[in-house]
């Protein structure tokens, strides 16, 4: 992709029954891999979860042909600029699940989408539920806890999840039990894990469950730095994260030297590998080349800013 002329990435998802997955993973991959796309693609019997980069006029072809598969035509397409080469590789799967909470059968799926979650919000719909109600609305961060790090709705519960497979103990655990009479707004990066998890919720007792429509992309792109999304968002590309406006500060801090950063690095010890957030200048100087755990364990000593 060296001297491409405008990069691009789209991230869409679409939940419908897909009576061969297989068959469409095959499409999917020829249809990519021939307008020299790269990045993720998965494929259930539930529908198609994808990001992909390249040149703008090959992605926008790509979304072209996409949509004229009547299943996907209603595909909600998030445009944002790439780098170029932002992902490694292309990688096409089928998976028993869209995205992997470990309740496949628990999420039931027609032509109109995902059964039994939350109310969809738009941005602005939010923004009114909010003005209506104030402090009585939770926001529920439906990400990694590593990914609300560097940015989160204001106030936001984060629960202690290092995958998706954690919420079910998480929310099952009792501890957001005095959330269960209250509006619970869930929220993710494109939206699509909402679309399960607050099926999920929905099933355990929490009475009034949104997601945000379109995800923190759709609510950036339409309220900037100016709403109620603080610092930045994770995003699963080179880039690693965007921003919603000029001169926002990220709420990430660096483990070495505790200044606003929102960038993350690999931990030096190859079994572990593990993210953390180290500012560049603290990089620059070699500082903190483990992450906290693999110091905390006593395993690897650790030069800090000082």
């Amino acid at each position: 992709m060296v001297g491409m002329a405008t990069p691009k990435i789209v991230l869409f998802y679409v939940f419908t029954p897909l009576a061969d997955p297989e068959a469409v993973k095959l499409w999917q991959h020829a249809l990519a891999e021939g307008l020299g796309l790269k990045g993720r693609v998965i494929v259930s019997k539930d529908g198609i979860n994808a990001t992909l980069g390249g040149d703008v006029f090959d992605v926008k072809q790509y979304v072209r042909a996409t949509k004229s598969y009547a299943p996907f035509k209603k595909a909600d397409i998030k445009w944002s600029n790439g780098q170029g080469d932002d992902f490694p590789r292309l990688s096409v799967k089928v998976r028993s699940e869209l995205v992997t909470f470990g309740t496949p059968d628990e999420i039931k799926v027609t032509e109109e989408g995902v059964q039994g979650g939350g109310e969809h919000l738009k941005p602005g719909a939010l923004h009114r539920l909010l003005d209506e109600r104030g402090d009585e609305v939770v926001f529920f961060d439906g990400r990694n806890a590593m990914e609300a790090q560097i940015g989160k709705f204001r106030d936001a519960i984060v629960p202690d999840t290092d995958t998706t497979r954690d919420f079910i103990a998480e929310i099952e655990s009792g501890k957001y039990d005095d959330l269960k009479d209250k509006p619970v707004v869930t929220y993710c990066t494109g939206g699509i894990r909402c679309e399960v998890l607050s099926v999920l919720m929905r099933n355990r007792g929490f009475e009034e469950v949104y997601q945000l429509d379109g995800g923190i992309v759709r609510y950036g792109e339409t309220f900037g730095s100016s709403g109620y999304w603080d610092g930045s968002l994770y995003v699963f590309d080179k880039r690693m994260h965007v921003e919603f406006g000029e001169n926002v500060e990220s709420i990430g801090l660096c483990v070495s030297c505790g200044t606003n950063t929102a960038e993350f690095v690999n931990c030096a010890n190859l079994d572990c590998r593990q993210q953390y957030l180290r500012c560049a200048d603290c990089t620059e100087r070699g500082l903190q080349s483990y992450c906290p755990d693999c110091v905390e364990q006593g395993t690897f000593a650790e030069a800090t800013a000082g």
